[in-house]
């Protein structure tokens, strides 16, 4: 099977995109994977509506089998304005085609929204089929009639092509589809998740939504199923074919089944951006050569809840305790993981301590609290650990740097580290309190503490530690901490050392930790979950 370009609109674009709501759900992720991945040639984004919404609370994502997933964001976005306020500053190729999926709970809305991302997208692809929000999508998109009215209004207002994407859960997607075909839509999209379904651990719903659609490759025979339908009756239209593709063997099969355009979504799970990058690149070459080499790319994700018991709470201070479990999770310096309360959702932690696992918990809302309240036996479901191992040579001098509650994500690197390299290290926090395991960490290196009230050490702010530590030239640098520290010693270390062995651990917040959902990508468009949390920039 030859892989060239085709024509979308007025462009020739190869024929692969990621389909709606995974990975490139940031302006910053759409730019990164639009100019450095070749055979990504549509950039499809998240769903766009008129009103920014914070969506469903986590767990959103859970894999109920190997490949397969369940997932609730609940169509989580900023807004018409401020995405095209976003999508405006960045820097997207010419020759890559931009889809703009959209959606409202009216045609006036989805006309809004349309407008209002006009003269910033190439395309636009009609959200008719989320199964898990009320009023949108697949409530939508199961009338024949409100489909042609939307359709028609979209396609009236722009000379752009217009996708509607359909979803499975009728027993008319054939009738559905030529609705918006008749109504002017350019081609189809087929088809978003299946359900809504249902997925429990110990009998209790994972989904902060109870429901959730299903994707991966569980729905492989339901996107064929649909798109054979759709063109045995329509004939050949431009198609987005989507739903479990993983390899070319899947692709084949749907563009015999009459795809012209390909989405490969959940099958990317725990890669990083250079190794989506290969995976794409042995994609076509296995289309070219008749081969199946891409399917050994794919990455087994570790997503299930595991049940540890409260053994030990320490009382630090009145909003930070230290929860120690009744067992061990054996982990790499800089990981993290998801602690999970049925009926209240998940929140991601730096590993504290590994042996037993121990969290440090700095109480912010509903579930820190609940978490921090906790008592000795109760239990706890915990997932991952998540996160690379940076892979540390040895014989190194290493210099620790941790403010707030990013101390706890420093400690595994003491104590695993110390056995082959010299090992300083910097805690600052704003008084004696909240500075966890001071006593484990002078085991195993030199240690400075500087606080904001002078309660411990030195008076005043991380910065202030450099000029008292033995900090040796060229060391290896691991920041942890806010944003507003990080930024803080940065000049100070770049001063010391070099940028490549400057790791920092900045607080972007990862929502599922296997790369799918984007929602960490940082400003220059890497998911910090798969590519960190350490990273060198």
């Amino acid at each position: 099977m030859n892989i060239n370009k085709i024509q979308i609109g007025d462009k020739k674009v190869f024929p692969f995109t990621i389909p709606s709501g995974i990975i490139t759900t940031e302006s910053s992720s759409i730019e990164s994977i639009a100019n450095k991945i070749e055979e990504i040639g549509i950039l499809t984004t998240k769903s766009i509506g008129p009103e920014s919404r914070k969506g469903n609370r986590e767990p959103i994502l859970a894999q109920y089998y190997p490949g397969c997933f369940i997932n609730a964001v609940g169509l989580t976005n900023p807004g018409a304005k401020k995405f095209a306020e976003n999508i405006s500053k960045i820097s997207f190729p010419k020759d890559k085609f931009l889809l703009a999926s959209i959606f409202g709970k009216d045609t006036w809305e989805f006309v809004y929204v349309a407008q209002t991302l006009e003269d910033l997208v190439d395309g636009f692809e009609l959200n008719l089929s989320c199964p898990h929000a009320k009023g949108y999508g697949m409530q939508l998109g199961q009338d024949l009639d409100i489909v042609y009215k939307i359709t028609k209004m979209i396609t009236s207002r722009t000379k752009k092509p217009v996708f509607a994407k359909l979803t499975p859960n009728v027993n008319n997607i054939v009738d559905i589809a030529n609705s918006a075909i008749n109504a002017g839509a350019y081609g189809i999209t087929a088809i978003n998740t299946v359900g809504p379904k249902y997925w429990s651990v110990d009998g209790n719903p994972i989904l902060t939504n109870n429901v959730g659609g299903i994707s991966g490759r569980g729905i492989l025979p339901f996107g064929l199923s649909a798109i054979k339908d759709i063109t045995q009756k329509l004939g050949n239209i431009p198609i987005i074919g989507m739903g479990g593709i993983a390899s070319a063997r899947d692709i084949k099969e749907y563009a015999s089944a009459g795809a012209s355009y390909f989405g490969v979504g959940s099958a990317l799970a725990g890669m990083d951006e250079k190794e989506i990058n290969i995976y794409f690149k042995t994609l076509v070459k296995d289309l070219q050569e008749d081969t199946n080499n891409a399917e050994n790319l794919l990455k087994l994700v570790d997503m299930e809840y595991k049940k540890f018991k409260v053994a030990d709470k320490i009382d630090l201070a009145c909003n930070f305790k230290i929860i120690k479990t009744n067992n061990s999770l054996m982990s790499e310096p800089g990981q993290f993981i998801f602690a999970f309360i049925p009926g209240l959702g998940e929140k991601p932690f730096s590993i504290l301590d590994d042996e037993p696992l121990a969290l440090g918990v700095l109480e912010r809302g509903d579930f820190t609290n609940k978490l921090n309240s906790l008592n000795k036996g109760d239990a706890i479901y915990i997932r991952g650990p998540y996160g690379k191992n940076i892979g540390m040579p040895s014989n190194l001098d290493i210099t620790l740097v941790g403010g707030g509650c990013g101390l706890a994500g420093l400690y595994l690197f003491a104590k695993k580290l110390h056995e082959k390299n010299k090992i300083t290290t910097l805690l600052a926090a704003k008084d004696k309190d909240h500075i966890p395991y001071l006593k484990e960490f002078e085991i195993y290196s030199k240690v400075y503490v500087a606080t904001e009230d002078g309660s411990l050490g030195t008076k005043g702010l991380i910065t202030d530690l450099f000029k008292k530590a033995d900090i040796y030239s060229n060391c290896y640098f691991f920041n942890c901490g806010p944003k507003s520290m990080i930024d803080a010693v940065l000049p100070l270390e770049l001063n010391i050392s070099r940028s490549n062995v400057i790791y920092s651990s900045m607080d972007y917040m990862t929502r599922c930790g296997v790369g799918i959902c984007g929602s960490c990508a940082d400003k220059s468009g890497l998911r910090t979950c798969v590519e960190g949390p350490f990273m060198s920039y």
